[in-house]
């Protein structure tokens, strides 16, 4: 299945680069660019893509406020952060808002296409050392309202659920999900999409933010 991608970036070289190495891929089709925010939520809107490559520092609506406005509508494409740092307070915002994940506009060629493939199908991943230093230095553990907000949330999950959540809170894929809880991908596929709606989550960066929030990553 052709996975349909839409470029958000004000930088023409980039977009370029981005296009070459999906389009060389064989299972992606660019279907539009745009050079700022409300360009990016306009052609999302019309083009209806399944990912939004987005960057953050734009003209006329910076990414944060595009995604947000993106993700809001009915039936949205996933959305991931264009930006040249792990660890910046816009990608932790934009992640919060419901982005599925970031790509380091560094990233090598090879690895760019399975990034996205993994943004498109929902398992999007980041690693445990990024999702750590990201979210830790984001997120302020001295807010109690945010934490009791947190803790109300998850208070009705069962201790299955709680588990599923505090891996995710480590960034792990679900490969490692289904070795550490003893069951299949499949069944571990299962576990979290129903937490997420359990949740009203988007995705499972999402839940790693929440889990960070909850203090469930505290020991």
């Amino acid at each position: 299945m052709t996975i349909k991608v839409l470029l958000v970036d004000d930088e023409e070289l980039v977009r370029f680069g981005l296009r070459t190495v999906l389009e060389a891929s064989g299972d992606f089709a660019v279907v539009g660019e745009a050079a700022n925010g409300l360009a990016g939520v306009h052609a999302a809107e019309e083009l209806r893509p399944d990912v939004v490559l987005m960057d953050i520092r734009m003209p006329v609506m910076d990414g944060l406020r595009a995604t947000r406005e993106i993700l809001a509508k009915a039936h949205p494409p996933q959305v991931a952060v264009l930006t040249t740092f792990h660890a910046d307070e816009y990608v932790y915002a934009a992640l919060a808002a419901g982005a599925a994940g970031f790509l380091l506009k560094d990233t090598p060629p090879r690895e760019i296409a399975a990034a996205v493939r993994a943004v498109a199908d929902g398992t999007a991943t980041l690693s445990p050392k990024v999702t750590a230093t990201l979210i830790e230095s984001y997120v302020d553990k001295r807010a109690a309202p945010r934490k009791a907000q947190a803790l109300r949330r998850i208070r009705e999950l069962s201790d299955r659920e709680r588990e599923v959540l505090t891996l995710l809170g480590s960034g792990e894929s679900n490969a490692e999900l289904a070795k550490k809880l003893y069951v299949s991908e499949a069944t571990v596929k299962t576990y979290v999409s129903r937490l997420l709606a359990k949740l009203d989550l988007a995705n499972r960066t999402q839940a790693a933010i929440l889990a960070h929030e909850a203090g469930l990553l505290d020991g």
